[in-house]
């Protein structure tokens, strides 16, 4: 079980301050196998690629009032190991994806119309799994307005991001 270090930049936006320092300040402190528990006032979209080409996967929950928590945990990818798929989440057990698609040789915006159509399909409670060449920054929105809840995160090698896209129960 991974163990998360809190870091609440929220103080530190809210007085219109750059976190970045702070958080890479933590990240130079982590032992390891430690991850970060990050608290922001926004969703911190950039930091996750940022993150990801340190070595660590993500998933964020929605907190009250807009804000968010971030769990960045580190994934180890020895030659010998298979691509960890970002899996863990705060909001509980998912299911094995229902519907897998690769839309790694799609150019934008085909990615984001194969996996808006393909999680209209899915039943409540269903998943489906994607693997991009890219985060896919703008397909975000568009699943929150749906009322998809979703986790994503770079693989191991550092040019495959996977998303997993829960349907509403």
């Amino acid at each position: 079980m991974t163990e998360y270090i809190d870091v609440d930049v929220r103080p530190v936006l809210r007085a219109g301050e750059e976190p970045f320092s702070v958080i890479m300040s933590a990240l130079a402190s982590l032992a390891p196998g430690q991850g970060l528990r990050l608290y922001a006032t926004f969703k911190p979209i950039p930091l996750f690629s940022v993150m990801a080409n340190k070595g660590f996967a993500h998933s964020e929950q929605e907190l009250e009032g807009g804000e968010w928590e971030v769990l960045f945990t580190p994934v180890e990818a020895g030659p010998e190991q298979a691509p960890v798929a970002v899996t863990a989440s705060p909001f509980g057990n998912w299911p094995e994806p229902a519907v897998k698609l690769d839309s790694r040789d799609l150019d934008p915006p085909e990615p984001m119309v194969r996996i808006l159509a393909a999680a209209d399909q899915l039943g409540p409670g269903q998943t489906l799994s994607a693997l991009l060449r890219r985060e896919p920054v703008f397909l975000f929105p568009q699943l929150e307005k749906r009322g998809f809840r979703w986790l994503g995160g770079f693989l191991p090698d550092g040019a495959t991001y996977e998303l997993t896209v829960r349907a509403p129960s």
